[in-house]
């Protein structure tokens, strides 16, 4: 399949040069000489990167990808000038520029650039077809990923899931270890009877073994009435231990019973139940260590670790990110009644250069926040966290600064001063705030209210 890019140009010598040169390269060439052109191209054909001049007669380029952009945010287009003014640098990347190249062109800067735009371009088209296809199966619809990592985990759940056997889920944290579980649950013969999930780390030894087995009423003091545990409850369905690895040593030997026998006792009963349960456990430790220092013991782990899923770390799947950003950002813009479309592409490089120690979970939080704080169509950078913002390096090129003030602030807190900062840019007038906000004037006002933020009189 040919890849085209759209040459915008008002000066015929540069725009054939350039035709030339990336004719060279392999690439098909469309041409337009003025902004309006250039829109207009868009509208009616497809192109992988637009690279336009910004200094031209009727339309110049910032205002011509301006109006790109809002017919097609995804679309990469890179600016030229010969006028290396700061400014116009800032004010093109702010608005969605995915790059800027000053005149003359440096030919192997221009060529680099356009091959990373590029692969941006194609990047989310195939996250596309990847979220409909997964959208299409119904299967683990939140595990989401093309990267070969993923793609083999997801092929193992299947396999594993219509069986009876125990699976034991590492990870490190916030890799999504509880998705993995829900899948099993979901894929196997059980999914129409319930899934309990256990924090193992979450609760004291005896409440622990309360939790799971249930009591008798008198077996310690609050025990007022009988209760069922967490093994009763998903008695013909699957039970989810989760941070298996904090589980008390004195515990870990009534769970091998009832995982050997398939029976339970309740706390404070001298009689055995019978149970029907499915386990799959989770942990971001290393059990074989634990076993060693004899911290778990031995004849458990290999009880649980019949069947070993691992869900790799997202620093090692970093072509995921596009996907699973983009999954966020629709699902919090939602949820916070704003309509930013996606990313620039220079955000986007903010995020891949990033190594996410927390992994997914952290990239659900940032993505959370930049929502929050983005006053357009679009999330351009400073929104994102400081720390992620500074591991791109020194020679990234940002619009801003991210406050670092708002670090460890609440997410209330920083959506109120966003709200007074756009009130500030606006001159108090509601109807831009809220149209920059991205939310409606009702949702503006009452967050006002909300947030006790003074009423101006412009609308």
């Amino acid at each position: 399949m040919t890849t085209t890019i759209l040459v915008v140009d008002d000066d015929d010598a540069h725009r054939g040069m350039l035709r030339m040169m990336l004719k060279t390269w392999g690439y098909a060439v469309e041409e337009a000489s003025d902004g309006d052109e250039a829109v207009a191209a868009v509208r009616e054909k497809s192109f992988a990167a637009v690279l336009t001049d910004v200094r031209m007669g009727k339309v110049n380029g910032i205002e011509a990808m301006k109006q790109i952009l809002s017919y097609n945010p995804s679309l990469p287009v890179i600016l030229m000038t010969a006028y290396s003014s700061v400014e116009t640098a800032v004010e093109a990347l702010r608005i969605g520029a995915y790059d800027y190249l000053i005149k003359p062109l440096d030919f192997d800067a221009l060529k680099a650039t356009l091959a990373r735009a590029i692969e941006h371009s194609h990047m989310g088209v195939e996250n596309r077809e990847l979220r409909r296809q997964l959208s299409e199966e119904n299967k683990s619809p939140e595990i989401l990923g093309r990267s070969s990592a993923i793609t083999s985990m997801l092929a193992m759940i299947r396999t594993v899931a219509p069986t009876e056997a125990t699976v034991l889920v590492t990870g490190e944290s916030g890799t999504g270890k509880e998705l993995v579980a829900r899948a099993l649950h979901s894929q196997s013969l059980r999914k129409d009877a319930p899934l309990v999930t256990v924090n193992c780390a979450a609760l004291a030894e005896t409440l622990l073994e309360s939790e799971l087995f249930g009591h008798e009423k008198g077996a310690f003091t609050g025990a007022d009435r009988r209760r069922d545990g967490r093994f009763k409850q998903a008695d013909h369905g699957t039970l989810f231990l989760d941070e298996i690895g904090e589980m008390p040593f004195s515990v870990q030997a009534k769970l091998l019973r009832a995982l050997q026998q398939g029976e339970i006792q309740r706390v404070g009963s001298d009689k055995s139940e019978h149970v029907d349960v499915r386990v799959i456990a989770a942990t971001n430790r290393d059990l074989r260590k634990e076993v060693e220092e004899r911290r778990f013991r031995e004849d458990l782990y290999f009880r649980l670790n019949v069947i070993s899923l691992e869900v790799p770390p997202l620093r090692q799947r970093k072509e995921d990110i596009p996907l699973l950003a983009t999954f966020f950002l629709s699902r919090f813009s939602e949820r916070n009644h704003k309509t930013v479309k996606g990313f620039s592409p220079q955000c986007m490089d903010l995020l891949l250069h990033y190594d996410w120690p927390g992994n997914v979970r952290e990239l659900q939080n940032a993505v959370e926040r930049a929502v929050i704080l983005c006053a357009g169509d679009l999330v351009m950078g400073p929104e994102l966290p400081v720390n992620i913002i500074n591991a791109a390096g020194k020679d990234f090129i940002r619009p801003s600064e991210a406050p670092s003030s708002l670090a460890g602030l609440p997410l209330e807190e920083i959506e109120r001063r966003a709200i007074e900062e756009t009130l500030r840019e606006t001159g108090d007038n509601k109807s831009a705030a809220a149209r920059k906000l991205g939310i409606t004037r009702a949702t503006l006002h009452k967050k006002l209210r909300k947030y006790e933020i003074e009423k101006g009189e412009n609308e």
